[in-house]
């Protein structure tokens, strides 16, 4: 498996866990306020880490992480996904895996096997404007839809995730997102930041008070956890 990124130690990338995050190279999206740009668009010219050094870290550090965090890039573009993980289940750790959802088959396979513990995935925007952000070429909204039903109907913790920008998202967009997630257990919006990776550097987010109006019309959709993540 291609991994480009490791974070030896983080508290924040998995719910309430200690864990290591690996970043895997390539993207299928070219969201152009990504913040792992070099992922996304230089990762074939990254030095990639071997399984070997991961190993070696998780094994030294098995008994301090409760978890590992498998981000990107896109993961579910590796088709050595699955075996990785399972080596990371024989250390006894939880797996967290982030996802854009163009992958619905290997999600499923993963879920079926009970390799993952916690998974997020991306709602770049609602539907009738997806392709603003995710820039797929063609875009395969049904993959995504159908990613989104198998989440909703899995039995591990999951969260659905947007970061926001105020140039790409109006508040009205948050009436279509808030329909089509309705049932879903979590919720998280993200206030877009800026980094030295970000693609396109053009973005700025919402004030709290806008995101509390948010938050307000999403409430009117069955969805049990909605909160504001890292706001400033």
């Amino acid at each position: 498996m291609r991994i480009v990124g490791l974070m030896k130690t983080t508290l924040l990338d998995y719910p309430g866990k200690v864990a290591s995050t690996i970043f895997t190279g390539g993207c299928n999206f070219r969201c152009p306020y990504c913040h792992n740009g070099d992922l996304v668009l230089n990762h074939t010219t990254m030095e990639p880490y071997s399984e070997e050094e991961i190993f070696s870290h998780l094994n030294k550090r098995k008994n301090t992480l409760n978890g590992v965090c498998i981000t990107g890039g896109e993961p579910t573009l590796q088709s050595e996904l699955p075996e990785f993980i399972r080596k990371v289940k024989t250390l006894n750790l939880l797996v967290k895996l982030d996802t854009n959802g163009t992958n619905p088959a290997m999600l499923r396979s993963l879920l079926e096997e009970g390799l993952l513990d916690y998974v997020a995935m991306d709602i770049k925007h609602c539907k009738s404007k997806y392709n603003d952000v995710a820039c797929m070429n063609p875009l395969n909204l049904q993959s995504i839809e159908e990613s989104v039903d198998i989440l909703k109907n899995c039995s591990i913790d999951y969260e659905f995730r947007t970061t926001v920008t105020r140039e790409l998202h109006k508040m009205e967009d948050f009436q279509e997102i808030g329909k089509w997630i309705e049932g879903s257990k979590a919720y998280y919006l993200q206030p877009y930041k800026e980094s030295e990776q970000v693609i396109s550097k053009i973005f700025t987010t919402y004030s709290a008070a806008e995101f509390d109006d948010i938050v307000n019309i999403l409430n009117n959709y069955n969805i049990g956890n909605i909160e504001v993540r890292a706001l400033d």
